[in-house]
């Protein structure tokens, strides 16, 4: 089908489509096809499969791809093969028979691509297959893919991973290239190690996602926040991510209720509900998927437009990588969180009550302490972010700081004022009622304690009970209070409080953010932004045809063509194959295929 003289270029029009590399795509190409091995950490949505894929079909033999996820094998595979490649999955799903008839495919040298569960890689059968392999049509290359599972400090730690250096040990001639799109320095000298890439060129590409607007909000009723969020986004692809199990389900039969195609997905689902969920949000457009964290890992489905945060994720690495499902296009796309004191307490009482040993807990509580930086840092978001992945960058002007900056003030005396009312009520109250000491609010339980009799009581009247919470957040975030769950979330005083008190240490603050409004307030696209009116039904009745061809075929609708493409067809409305073959994202086989199709829907609606 190829051979090491097809320049990749040409290879990525005639199978993919599309006319030009992004970024080191081809650096990394020929660094592989050469037989070198490359470790690659590249945003999600950057292209990375690209990276592997091309070079496995321009070496000789069966390129192997460690994926640790069912439904990410089979998006992929199906893909591939609507782009005339012949790609196969082995992992769990299938049976005995179709197993044994893919590993005979891969000896004779029909596959070019063929995915593995990382637990089967391990297995003596396989690893007999892969010497079987060798010494028939060949390896082309190895690639694993999510390679930071292999880090035992992760957020998504995989023990199989583990064992992956023995691809190198028994076949050290074929080339390697793990990657990844969530990885701090650490993790990315673990990885190193651990998969035998100590010697490996690494690729490190920014970690920017432009496309996507970030926006924290402090959670004030978050059920009322979250539909204000969602506005007029009925019929886009979504995620909302909970915390619970019981909440998931909660929020997703409430948001069915206003109106939205809500599907819940957590790990105490029956596994057949739950695949069919899953499979429902890859292959139907508008579903919104509320879901714990056990919904993301290589979820490859291009269209997300929004992912939402009713909850505080435990680390920035899980942040970036969840709300890095959102846009994978390269299309405008919204990450969207609200918090509140109640997450900070939950998240520290996760770390103390585990069982892990006490360096990873003083790790996991640095990481997040690193996340609620985040959430409060008065300068844009964007560089926050990208400052905790070693990378530097300049305002975005397309974050909620950016677009509506906050007021700072010399917040040291209303600091000192709440550490003291948290000292003096005996460290054993929560938020509430160190506010209402505050601002001199004499309820019953404030009466009942004496509380009302302390020379902190209504210390704060000057400033209002929402600017407070506000106050007492960012203090918890800062490590001056530290919540005890244990206790109720009780405030206590961190050894960090005790500069404060004495006047040794000022605090800056921020001001309660406005809400955003006029132009700079506006959300990211719909699928038909950019396009003119009269071109807008043309779009419409591309994606119907899409929808119902992708569910003849059992295939996402975005393994047809993607959203970019349709626009570009409802704007230039070619009128023959050689105006087809001009437009991005139609290759040869995708030509082939639906090519008179796609002319046919054009024509339908010509001026």
């Amino acid at each position: 089908m190829t051979t090491q003289t097809t320049a990749p270029l040409d290879l990525l029009r005639r199978i993919f489509g599309y006319d030009a590399f992004r970024g080191e795509q081809e650096t990394i190409i020929g660094h592989l096809v050469s037989g070198q091995d490359a470790l690659v950490l590249m945003p999600t949505g950057g292209g990375k499969s690209l990276c592997y894929q091309l070079p496995a079909l321009l070496r000789p033999g069966v390129g192997v791809v460690v994926s640790p996820l069912i439904a990410l094998m089979q998006d992929q595979v199906d893909a591939l093969r609507q782009n005339g490649v012949a790609a196969a999955f082995l992992n769990s799903s299938l049976d005995w028979r179709a197993a044994q008839d893919i590993e005979a495919a891969a000896r004779r040298g029909e596959i070019k691509l063929l995915y593995v569960a990382p637990e089967r890689v391990v297995t003596e059968r396989f690893l007999k297959l892969l010497t079987e392999i060798e010494a028939g049509p060949g390896l082309a290359l190895f690639a694993i893919d999510e390679a930071h599972c292999v880090s035992q400090w992760g957020h998504d730690f995989r023990p199989e991973y583990l064992q992956l250096s023995q691809l190198h040990e028994r076949h050290p001639k074929v080339p390697r290239i793990a990657l990844t799109a969530t990885a701090d320095q650490a993790t990315r000298v673990e990885m190193a190690e651990r998969l035998a890439l100590t010697d490996a060129r690494r690729f490190l590409a920014s970690f920017d996602r432009p496309n996507i607007r970030y926006t924290v909000v402090e959670k004030d009723n978050p059920r009322r926040q979250l539909l204000r969020f969602l506005g007029d986004r009925r019929g886009q692809a979504g995620i909302v991510y909970c915390l619970s199990r019981k909440k998931v389900e909660e929020t997703a039969a409430w948001l069915r209720q206003e109106g939205y195609a809500a599907l819940p997905y957590h790990a105490g689902l029956d596994a057949g509900l739950r695949a069919d969920h899953q499979r429902t949000f890859q292959r139907e457009e508008g579903i919104v998927m509320v879901a714990t964290i056990a919904f993301g890992m290589g979820i490859d489905k291009p269209d997300v437009r929004f992912v939402a945060h009713l909850d505080l994720p435990k680390s920035i690495e899980a942040y970036y990588q969840e709300t890095g499902r959102a846009g994978r296009d390269g299309e405008a796309a919204e990450a969207w969180m609200t918090y509140g004191l109640q997450d900070i307490a939950l998240q520290r009482s996760r770390i103390d009550d585990s069982e892990a040993p006490p360096e990873i807990k003083r790790l996991e509580a640095q990481k997040l302490t690193a996340l609620l930086t985040y959430c409060e840092a008065p300068r844009c978001r964007r560089t926050v972010l990208l400052d905790y992945f070693g990378e530097k960058s300049a305002p975005c002007g397309n974050c909620d700081v950016c677009l509506n900056p906050p007021e700072l003030f010399d917040g040291t005396v209303a600091a000192q004022k709440a550490l003291s009312a948290a000292w003096r009520t005996g460290q054993r109250f929560g938020a509430g009622h160190l506010i209402d000491v505050l601002i001199g609010k004499a309820t019953e339980k404030i009466t009942r304690f004496g509380h009302d009799q302390l020379p902190t009581f209504g210390v704060g009247k000057d400033i209002d009970e929402h600017m407070w919470r506000g106050i007492v957040r960012q203090l918890v975030a800062a490590g001056l209070l530290q919540p005890d769950l244990t206790e109720y979330g009780a405030l206590k005083l961190t050894e960090a409080a005790r500069p404060v008190l004495k006047g040794e240490q000022t605090v800056q603050l921020r001001r309660p953010s406005k809400p955003t409004g006029g132009k700079k307030a506006a959300r990211a696209g719909a699928a038909m932004e950019g396009l003119l009116s009269k071109d807008q039904p043309l779009f419409e009745a591309l994606r119907t045809w899409r929808l119902d061809k992708a569910r003849e075929l059992g295939v996402p609708a975005y393994v047809i063509l993607h959203d970019r493409t349709l626009r570009l067809l409802a704007t230039l409305r070619p009128e023959d194959d050689d105006g087809l073959a001009g437009v991005s994202g139609l290759g040869a086989a995708k030509l082939e295929h639906y090519g008179d199709e796609l002319l046919e829907v054009i024509a339908e609606h010509a001026d």
